[in-house]
C-alpha cells in the first residue's frame, strides 16, 4: 500500500459533517494523544519493567498515522507529498547522512 492510498482509505472512517476547523483540531489533538500513548508504552518498558510490546507500539503508530492522514486531507495535501518534502529537507540538511556536527551547525 502506498501513502496516498492509505490516506484515501483512512478517510473513509472519518465522522461526517465536521468543519475544516474541527477536522484540523481533531488531527492536532489526536496526534498528541496517540503520541502520548506510544510514549507511555515505551515508558512502561524502560521504567516499569514491562516487556517491550511491539504489537501495541505498532497499533499506536497506526493511530498516529491516521491523524497525520486526517491533517493532510484537511489541508488538501497528499501524505505522499509530505513524505517526499520531508526526505528532501533531510537530504539538504544531511547530504552525507546524519552527523552530530552538522546537526549542531544547521541554520534551518
Amino acid at each position: 500500500m502506498n501513502a496516498d492510498e492509505y490516506q484515501h482509505l483512512a478517510m473513509r472512517t472519518l465522522a461526517a459533517g465536521l468543519s475544516p476547523q474541527e477536522r484540523l483540531t481533531n488531527a492536532a489533538l489526536g496526534l498528541n494523544g496517540e503520541a502520548g500513548e506510544f510514549a507511555d508504552t515505551v515508558k512502561k518498558h524502560l521504567f516499569h519493567g514491562h516487556p517491550l510490546d511491539r504489537e501495541a507500539l505498532m497499533k499506536e503508530l497506526g493511530d498516529v498515522l491516521w491523524y497525520v492522514a486526517l491533517a493532510c486531507d484537511t489541508l488538501d495535501i497528499s501524505l505522499g507529498a509530505v513524505m517526499a518534502a520531508n526526505i528532501e529537507k533531510l537530504r539538504r540538511r544531511y547530504p552525507e547522512g546524519f552527523s552530530s556536527e552538522r546537526s549542531q551547525q544547521r541554520s534551518e
